[in-house]
C-alpha cells in the first residue's frame, strides 16, 4: 500500500514531474504555462503589421472575401440590369419607329415634292396602281390632259424627264410603267390622272431614296398636309389593288 495520502475527490492524479501546476477550476493562464518543458510554447497567431486593425476589431479575411465578392455582384447585376433596360427601350423605339408619307386622297398635286426635298432629286416619286389602270390609248397621265384636241404626239406627251413608259398590249390597249429613277415627283402625270382618268398614278415617298428627316421640309410646305408619319411595318399608303414599286 502507498503512503502518498488520499487526495480529495475531484482532484485528478498527475504524474510527477509533468511541469504544470494545478489552478483553480475556471482559471485561465497564460499558454506558456500549459506547455511542458520539453516542448516550446507556440506563438498565437497575429496578422501582419500591413493588415492591423484597430484594438478590439476582429478582422476575417474570408469575410473580407464574401463581401467583396457581394459588392461585384451587386455590381454586375446594376450592369445587366441597365442593359436590359437599355435593350428594352431600344427595342421599343424600335418598334415605334415612323415613316413619312403621302395620303394619296389629300395630295393636290402642287408641284413642291420636286421642289421642297432636302436631296439634289426628290425622295418622292410617282407610282402606279396597275389594278386602277384603264389601259387607255390616250391617257391623260401620259400626254397633256386636253382630251378634246389630244393626240399621240411626242409633243403632247406630259412627263417632263420622259419617266413614263408606254407599251401596245393590243388595239386599243397600252400599258404604263414608272422609271423612278427619271421621276423627279413633279406630280403632272398624277393631276392629268386624277383630272380625267381613273386615279391610277398617285405619289409617295421611296424609302430607299428617303432619308426620314425627324421634320420634313414637304411635309412643312404641303399646302394640303398630306404629309403624314405611319408605322416603319407599313410604310406606303397604298391605293387600289395594285402594289407600286418601291
Amino acid at each position: 500500500m502507498s503512503d502518498e495520502p488520499s487526495k480529495p475527490d475531484g482532484e485528478s492524479r498527475r504524474p510527477a514531474g509533468s511541469g504544470e501546476s494545478r489552478r483553480p477550476g475556471g482559471s485561465v493562464g497564460h499558454p506558456a504555462q500549459h506547455s511542458s518543458a520539453n516542448e516550446p510554447p507556440q506563438p498565437s497567431a497575429t496578422l501582419p503589421a500591413s493588415s492591423a486593425t484597430p484594438p478590439g476589431t476582429q478582422f476575417s479575411r474570408h469575410a473580407l472575401s464574401r463581401r467583396e465578392l457581394l459588392k461585384s455582384g451587386a455590381r454586375g447585376m446594376s450592369l445587366l440590369g441597365f442593359g436590359a433596360a437599355a435593350g428594352f427601350l431600344g427595342g421599343r423605339e424600335n418598334k415605334g419607329a415612323m415613316r413619312w408619307q403621302i395620303d394619296p386622297n389629300q395630295c393636290i398635286q402642287c408641284g413642291r415634292c420636286a421642289t421642297e426635298c432636302v436631296l439634289e432629286v426628290s425622295a418622292v416619286k410617282c407610282v402606279h396602281s396597275s389594278g386602277m389602270c384603264g389601259y387607255c390609248k390616250l391617257c391623260t397621265g401620259y400626254f397633256e390632259p386636253e382630251p378634246i384636241n389630244l393626240d399621240e404626239g411626242a409633243e403632247n406627251q406630259l412627263c417632263p424627264t420622259g419617266a413614263i413608259k408606254r407599251e401596245f398590249i393590243e388595239d386599243p390597249y397600252y400599258e404604263y410603267s414608272i422609271n423612278k429613277d427619271l421621276c423627279v415627283g413633279c406630280g403632272k402625270c398624277v393631276k392629268g390622272c386624277n383630272m380625267f382618268g381613273n386615279g391610277s398614278l398617285y405619289l409617295q415617298v421611296c424609302h430607299d431614296r428617303c432619308i426620314n428627316c425627324n421634320i420634313c421640309s414637304i411635309a412643312t410646305a404641303c399646302p394640303a398636309q398630306a404629309f403624314h408619319q405611319v408605322p416603319v411595318a407599313r410604310p406606303y399608303l397604298l391605293r387600289g389593288k395594285g402594289v407600286p414599286g418601291k
